[in-house]
């Protein structure tokens, strides 16, 4: 029998903020390692490829803005995936402009494509049960039908959106006809809906063909196709990259695919899973899924426990130690710039600390002292009232752009690796202890020719040290 073809779509533009301080708007979580080596984009992009018995993955195809395009492409490349289509929006629509613009892109070749749309920051342990629900899913596809996967619940939880099945699943795994999309219940309601056993958690994720997809929009919320398709048609390519046209785009609706679509069509059937599943949706379901010792303990980085109970103690700074003693129910998460303390119980809460940090203008509410560039990244080490010390990392064969600055000069000093140094009319070689002095107006660029990355400290010195002094002159990004 020949693999199924399938088309995955990877949706990558969320926050995360119930994941703060290790997970912020100019790095959420998906980005990062937070289960294991890998992170947990490149995970799911793992988990939607190859070839099997069943199924054969194309490259996939993914939704994600500006400034994540080239985390994208490089995290994808790690992982030995070739990317499809890369689509930037312009600014967070929801998934329902988003699943649309992509089933759009998909028909335009192949109408009958069998897309997978899927968060890109799941965690799906097995992906071989995974792949197998996906082949349950295909024969009810092949009929017209819109499939989501529904999570066997284990827990009353209060969290999660829930499907209600129109039958009680077989054990066989073979998809069952939707009744209804059920919103986050109370705690009694999660009760019940338990024990009747017609209920399943929603992963939001979803198996279709193109033109049913579009089709089911054009019935269902047809407001969004004129300006979707517009913004797919004035789309213009950047360096790879697939840019969608900003003023279209604007005016579609910011409403989730459930609302749009899915909670308005009579065509939908749910494939039931059983295997393990997480949208590690705040830090109480990371410490579950993390797999606590005898006594409810999970540690991970500098972290030390001692006499401790149901407790979470992450740090994810290497100069930070983080030691907890005698506590119980306790989750406490370091980074350099920020600690979250907190009640285990209360971790759908985090996103509330985020907002007071908001309020007050604390830039660790949404930023990193390391800054990720497609050419490398940058951390903030001291910061005074005119001067800054940063340490940049440079990826071999990448460059900085050509700039000047207004009101600052720097100095740098190679701390490993090898770098190439234009400045003005001059191009210098310099290695491990050389510096360079780079005064306030001259035009200058940074380039690893080497094989392994390349670091450096830089000092700014001048009256205004902010990162919109800077005038571009040439860009291998195509930064503005």
């Amino acid at each position: 029998m020949t693999p199924k073809s399938i088309t995955p779509v990877l949706l990558c533009g969320g926050s995360g903020t119930r994941l703060w301080p290790l997970s912020r708007k100019s790095y959420p979580k998906q980005f990062v390692p937070l289960m294991g080596e890998e992170t947990l984009f490149q995970a799911s992009a793992k988990r939607l490829s190859g070839t099997g018995d069943a199924l054969t993955f194309q490259s996939p195809l993914v939704l994600t803005n500006s400034d994540f395009r080239f985390i994208v492409t490089e995290q994808l490349m790690a992982a030995g995936i070739n990317p499809g289509a890369i689509l930037i929006e312009p600014e967070g629509r929801n998934t329902a402009p988003a699943i649309l613009a992509a089933a759009l892109h998909v028909a335009a070749s192949d109408p009958d494509a069998v897309m997978l749309v899927a968060p890109s920051d799941h965690v799906v342990p097995d992906a071989e049960a995974f792949h197998a629900a996906v082949a349950q899913g295909l024969a009810v596809v092949e009929d017209g039908d819109l499939v989501t996967f529904g999570i066997a619940p284990d827990r009353p939880e209060t969290g999660y959106g829930y499907l209600e099945l129109s039958a009680k699943p077989s054990g066989s795994g073979l998809p069952v006809k939707l009744s209804r999309f059920v919103e986050k219940p109370d705690a009694a309601r999660a009760e019940e809906m338990l024990a009747a056993g017609t209920y399943m958690w929603n992963a939001g994720i979803f198996l279709f063909r193109a033109r049913d997809i579009i089709a089911a929009f054009e019935a269902h919320s047809p407001s969004l196709i004129a300006p979707v398709q517009a913004a797919l048609a004035d789309a213009l390519p950047d360096l790879g990259f697939l840019r969608l046209a900003p003023g279209p785009w604007s005016g579609a609706e910011d409403i989730s695919i459930d609302y749009a679509v899915m909670e308005r069509a009579p065509n939908l059937s749910v494939v039931p899973f059983t295997a393990a599943w997480s949208d590690l949706g705040g830090w109480d379901a990371v410490w579950r899924d993390s797999g606590p010792d005898a006594a409810g303990v999970v540690t991970s980085g500098g972290a030390t426990a001692i006499d401790c109970e149901d407790t979470l103690l992450r740090s994810d700074s290497e100069r930070l130690e983080v030691v907890g003693i005698g506590l119980k129910n306790v989750m406490a998460i370091a980074m350099n710039d920020a600690v979250l303390v907190a009640d285990l119980s209360r971790a759908q809460d985090v996103k509330k600390a985020v907002d007071a940090l908001k309020a007050k203008g604390a830039a660790q509410a949404t930023s990193f002292p390391k800054d990720h560039r497609p050419w490398g990244w940058v951390e903030t080490l001291v910061t005074g009232s005119r001067f800054q010390v940063k340490r940049i990392v440079v990826h071999p064969g990448a460059s900085l752009s050509l700039q000047s600055h207004f009101h600052r000069s720097e100095h740098w000093v190679v701390v490993q690796g090898t770098a190439r140094v234009t400045r003005d009319d001059e191009v210098s070689l310099l290695t491990e202890n050389q510096s360079i002095y780079l005064p306030l107006g001259c035009v200058h660029r940074l380039h690893n020719p080497g094989k392994v990355p390349m670091a450096l400290i830089e000092v700014q010195t001048g009256t205004y040290l902010g990162e919109d002094d800077i005038v571009r002159y040439e860009d291998a990004y195509a930064r503005s």
